[in-house]
This record gives C-alpha cells, structure tokens and sequence, in this order.
C-alpha cells in the first residue's frame, strides 16, 4: 500500500471514530452540547400511554407525541435514576394550541404516592399569535400544597425548530437548561426540608388537555379542530445514576465526573440576563398565594415591580385570584 495513502487513511479512521461515543454496552452514539451520549427511543424509553398517537420515527431517535379527541400520549424512562443530567431537543406544535400542555419531567408519584418528588418542564399553549410559555416547578416529599412554580416566555418561538430543554439534578441543587443556558438554579437549604426532590424518579414526556387551567386560568380551551397537536422530541439524554426498582437502594453511576456540577460564571451572567428579561411569574413574589413567603425565597421589591406589568393582580395591590394555580394532575389522562 501506498505510504501517503496509508497514512490518509489512518487519520481519516481517526476523525470518524472521534465523531461519536461509545455508551459502556457498546452501542454508538453522537453527543450534547455536554458531551453525554444521545440514546435512541427504544435504549431508553417506553411507551407510556396514547396506543397509536405515539409515533417512533424510523430513525429510532425521534418520537412524535400527539393529542387529539381521542387522547393525549406519553413516554417514560425504563430506569429510575437518583441524580444526573437529563435532557431531549423538543418542538413544540404551531398555530392555535390554548389549552395544551406538553410535559418533560421526573417523578416517583407511581412508588411514592402519598410522598411523591417531582421536577417540571411544562410548555403551555396559547391562542393563535400569542407565544408559549415554559413553567418549572418542583415537589418534594408530597409537599404538592407549595408549589416552586416560575413561568417565563423564550424569546424565541419555539415550534419554528427543535431546542434542548435539560434538567441537572444533585444532592444539592437542581438547574433547568434551555440550549445550555440556564434559566432557574434551586438550592438545597435546610430549611426546605423534605421538600427538596431526593427520593428515585423516572423521566416522563406527555401532552395532554389541560383546558381546565394551562391559558389563562382556563379561559381559553383546547379547540379539536386544530388537531392533531404533534409535539416531536430527540437527541434523548438519560445520565445519571441508576436505581434498582426493587431495592431502591443499589446505585449505579454512569460517569459521574462526565455530569456538570454547576453553573460557570459566564453562564450565570447569561441566566441572569434571561429572567430579567423573560420571566413572568415567580412563587416568591407572589404574596396573595402566600403570606408569608417559603423559606428559600429571597424578595426584591424591584423585581416585585417588574413583574406587575405580567400579573397585576397577582404582585400588584388590587384585588383577585392569582393564574399560577398549583394543580397536581394526571399526565397520563385519555380524552
């Protein structure tokens, strides 16, 4: 063989190895913006409920979930994890989409039911020309009368493209991501007690009719017309440490120095600059649901003010039920 040739083609088997990760069972992956391995559907979900409105791709990397008259469709993770980093690339349906909510979350509700945890992404529809809104949210220990919710708008729409919405999760804080930028930090402190998220959970994703209280308190209904509403999710990542379902004791970790730590002091600048900007509602300025704040919660009256021009009624001085209503409900609902 040609001396030239031979090494070209060293470096060219080179380049293509470095393209992708190797999981430990050996099967090939590509990457995240964190350089954790990307799952296909069936490596590491199944399905939840919905029969034939969840769609695998036969990319087997893609999953449409959709909902219509008939029922709304969900996924969950095969494994319960206890800690680590979690995420997919979502797009959210377009046009008339009141009433729907799209859900990515964790939760041990089906084992713990009287002392759940739970970790939230939830997308809320609107009425044609008014964008999405993202809500997180978490329980611990069944504390599912303190609701932990923010809502933010994106600055972007969100049914144009696919975007990665992740969740870290360690003993000490929990950080929502949207594409690598994170948008909510929450600290473990001592006085929150159980209801900071400890126990196993499995990682869900549902879309669902939530007519009842996702636009405007309820005001504004899914409308079937617009059905089916089709939210797609990919590059599925499921890392962190696995629990065995029976013992709920043994843990084993995939790497555990490969997951983030934290937040750097560029990315805070950045969370920063996004809730500034695009947070609309927040549990620890609002003083009508709660008279005397959660612990945790530290008040700015200039952020108090900021928020008046969202919810009036809520952070302002007048008179009314606030539209941030803690509602503990079934993602896995039939219509």
């Amino acid at each position: 063989m040609d001396y030239n040739f031979h090494v070209m083609f060293v470096v060219s088997l080179l380049v293509l190895v470095s393209s992708f990760s190797v999981r430990s069972h050996g099967v090939v992956s590509s990457k995240n913006n964190n350089h954790l391995p990307i799952l296909s559907f069936d490596e590491g979900y199944s399905h939840l409920f919905g029969d034939t409105n969840l769609i695998v791709l036969r990319d087997g990397k893609s999953v449409h979930l959709s909902l219509d008259e008939r029922s709304g469709s969900g996924f969950v993770s095969q494994d319960l994890y206890l800690h680590g980093y979690f995420s997919a690339s979502i797009k959210l349906p377009a046009d008339y989409t009141a009433g729907v909510v799209v859900a990515f979350y964790m939760s041990n509700g089906d084992i713990f039911e009287k002392n759940h945890d739970e970790v939230d992404f939830e997308f809320l529809g609107n009425i044609r020309g008014k964008e999405w809104r993202i809500q997180t949210n978490i329980y611990g220990n069944g504390s599912t009368n303190v609701g932990r919710e923010e809502r933010y708008g994106l600055g972007f729409d969100p049914t144009d493209d696919f975007h990665e919405y992740s969740i870290l999760w360690t003993q000490s804080h929990i950080i929502f991501y949207v594409d690598d930028v994170p948008i909510r930090e929450i600290k473990r402190t001592e006085s929150m007690g159980g209801d900071f998220p400890s126990k196993p959970m499995t990682l869900y994703a549902t879309i669902w009719d939530a007519s009842e209280w996702a636009t405007n308190g309820g005001k504004y209904k899914v409308n079937y017309k617009y059905a089916p509403y089709i939210a797609q999710f990919s590059n599925f990542v499921l890392h962190g440490c696995m629990v065995d379902p029976i013992e709920l004791t043994s843990v084993t970790c995939e790497n555990p120095k490969s997951i983030p730590t934290g937040i750097t002091p560029s990315q805070r600048a950045k969370m920063d600059s996004f809730r500034k900007k695009h947070m609309q509602y927040s549990y620890c300025y609002d003083k009508r649901r709660y008279k005397t704040l959660p612990s945790e919660c530290v008040y700015n009256p200039k952020e108090a003010e900021r928020l008046k021009k969202f919810d009036p009624v809520t952070f302002g001085s007048g008179r009314g039920r606030h539209h941030a209503k803690s509602h503990r409900r079934s993602h896995a609902v039939s219509i």
